[in-house]
């Protein structure tokens, strides 16, 4: 695949994965910036990146932690605390999962989104 290809397809899975936290912050906390979502989706997989080389490798404890870490640039990103920034998430997982399911069956070949923990 060329450098062309693989960035394309970053950057198609950042806006996916931008869009499911804009329409769970949309919902959750009435906050509605698309691009503040795609700033949240970069930095969340920033974040859950580190975490996940640093403590990914310990079983469950390691997952849990990196989830945990996600959540935190959710909580820290939008307004209402860890319970809305939690809600936000799981909204965001299951929108962006909807998105790619719906994606795959056009044939585009995105597998997962980028900032969305699990999608």
């Amino acid at each position: 695949m060329s450098l062309v290809a693989s960035f394309a397809i970053f950057l198609v899975s950042l806006l996916v994965g931008g869009f499911g936290i804009y329409v769970a912050a949309s919902i959750v906390v009435d906050v509605k910036d698309y691009w503040e979502a795609v700033g949240t989706a970069l930095l969340g997989a920033i974040a859950g990146g580190i975490a996940a080389l640093l403590v990914g490798w310990i079983p469950l404890f390691g997952t849990f932690l990196t989830l945990l870490v996600w959540i935190g640039v959710i909580n820290w990103r939008y307004p209402g605390g860890w319970i809305d920034a939690l809600f936000i998430g799981f909204t965001a997982w299951i929108v962006t999962i909807t998105v790619l399911i719906v994606l795959g069956a056009l044939g585009l070949p995105i597998q997962d989104a980028v900032g969305v923990a699990g999608a």
